[in-house]
């Protein structure tokens, strides 16, 4: 008996989702209703409903139509593709009653099929001796989008099974016509019929080879030369994921302005500002929000806007050395600072020393320590180290990402061009009052730039390559 009461084919355009539905029909007790979530009509093109339900029906509650689906007797599914309603995607994914199919092809066969079904107008094939066929034009930028729209959809399909621990039943275009794996398909939805052989109505469209069916063959042999099929440019990454950091945002008592503060950031002296935006004192402002009560201030805040600040990474670097290793006192890392020391065989001194007056600790010293954390950090945002990849120093652009799992911000302002930023903001909000922005930078930078040379800047480059790359940092100062 199977454990699934329904299926979904997680497939696009071309890639044999059509014949595939035809042997799944030919199975009894197993019925593939079509493409049920497709925006432009239910099932099938010039199908009226389907189990009922029409497209305004569909399109008003899809849910409804997703529990006719469960509910009836034979085991029943739909083909779904990357541009299909996504209100039931997660819904799906999420299910574990839902058994997945996921059917992919060679995505140039693909492209070139969908451009020639376009240019043709032939998406079905019953009869060969009605075959259209054309040569197409390949479009190199074209492509490249589509195998973007491809790989993005494979990897949130991949993510979605890793993280429900769940598994897929996995077939290729060349599978199709292979009785035994639609047997096997048939094993995995835990039905008992089988095929002897495969349904012989839909035919394969443009059998000839690629080099007779693209007009300008060698230049797309030249194009696909040009991809970095495997990604050997990238910058490799292993911070962890992140969350959005929703109680870590700072609201003003009044005006309709949210700060989304990335940490080891100029936060003390933006929340300042917020406050004297509105006259009031920084303990008035608005913090400590969950999503259901930042939800509510949106709602009552007409007109709102959100803004994050970026702090070049050596600065940033420095505040989180000074503010959570060095020091001592609230919001320092003790246990990390005796790793550091231990472990790690970072020169700090056991004493935190106090930067704001002379002392035994001087700038050789200081040098000497932050090369350690700097060196610290690249193992650790490379997954290398036991301790945890804090905020207070994770990559900027891992930060925002995790920021955009509820909200991105509205702004994103760098703090060199801090003054003007807020500036604008207040403006934007029709704010009576522009405030001065006071102590933007970090009160230890003194000690950062009597350190700064080549070595710290390549250092720190090497352990945030990804925000110098994504956000066109140069050298800082």
């Amino acid at each position: 008996m199977t454990q699934f009461d329904t299926f979904v084919v997680l497939a696009e355009m071309r890639t044999g989702s059509n014949f595939l539905e035809s042997n799944l029909n030919d199975l009894e007790g197993v019925r593939c209703l079509g493409e049920l979530y497709n925006p432009a009509f239910i099932g099938h093109p010039k199908t009226e409903d389907v189990l009922g339900v029409t497209l305004d029906a569909r399109e008003a509650d899809p849910q409804a139509l997703l529990d006719l689906v469960k509910a009836q007797d034979d085991l029943c599914g739909f083909r779904y593709f990357h541009n299909h309603d996504h209100r039931v995607l997660e819904t799906c994914l999420n299910d574990r009653s839902c058994a997945k199919i996921i059917l992919t092809r060679n995505p140039v066969d693909s492209f070139v099929s969908w451009k020639t079904a376009q240019a043709t107008g032939q998406w079905k094939l019953t009869n060969a001796t009605h075959a259209k066929s054309l040569r197409i034009t390949f479009d190199p930028e074209g492509f490249i989008a589509h195998l973007e729209q491809l790989q993005a959809f494979q990897i949130r399909l991949l993510r979605a099974l890793q993280v429900t621990g769940q598994t897929a039943f996995f077939i290729t275009y060349d599978d199709l016509r292979d009785v035994d794996v639609i047997n096997g398909l048939a094993a995995f939805l835990g039905v008992d019929s089988r095929l002897s052989n495969l349904n012989k109505k839909l035919k394969k469209q443009n059998p000839e080879p690629l080099e007779d069916r693209v007009a300008n063959f060698a230049q797309m042999q030249d194009a696909l030369g040009r991809l970095d099929k495997f990604d050997l440019g990238r910058t490799p990454h292993f911070e962890p994921r992140r969350g959005p950091a929703i109680p870590t945002y700072v609201a003003a008592a009044k005006s309709p302005l949210i700060y989304m503060p990335l940490r080891s950031g100029p936060e003390s002296a933006v929340s300042k500002w917020l406050a004297a935006l509105d006259g009031v004192t920084p303990a008035d402002l608005i913090v400590k929000f969950s999503q259901k009560t930042l939800r509510q201030w949106q709602r009552s805040m007409e007109g709102h806007r959100s803004f994050t600040v970026l702090r070049h990474p050596v600065a940033r670097a420095h505040a989180a050395f000074c503010d959570r290793i060095l020091q001592d006192g609230p919001g320092t890392f003790h246990e990390i600072r005796a790793n550091l020391r231990r472990v790690h065989r970072l020169p700090i001194p056991e004493e935190a020393p106090d930067l704001r007056k002379a002392s035994g600790y001087d700038v050789a010293a200081h040098r000497a320590a932050f090369l350690g954390f700097l060196a610290f950090l690249r193992s650790n945002l490379s997954g290398q180290t036991s301790i945890r990849v804090d905020p207070s120093w994770a990559g900027q652009l891992t930060l925002l990402q995790g920021m955009a799992e509820f909200m991105l911000p509205d702004i994103i302002l760098r703090e060199t061009e801090l003054v003007d930023g807020l500036a604008a903001l207040a403006k934007d909000v029709d704010a009576p009052n522009i405030p001065v922005l006071t102590d933007p930078t970090h009160p230890h930078e003194g000690w950062l730039a009597a350190i700064y040379d080549a070595e710290i800047e390549r250092v720190t480059r090497d352990a945030y390559q990804r925000d110098y790359d994504v956000f066109g940092f140069g050298t800082w100062g």
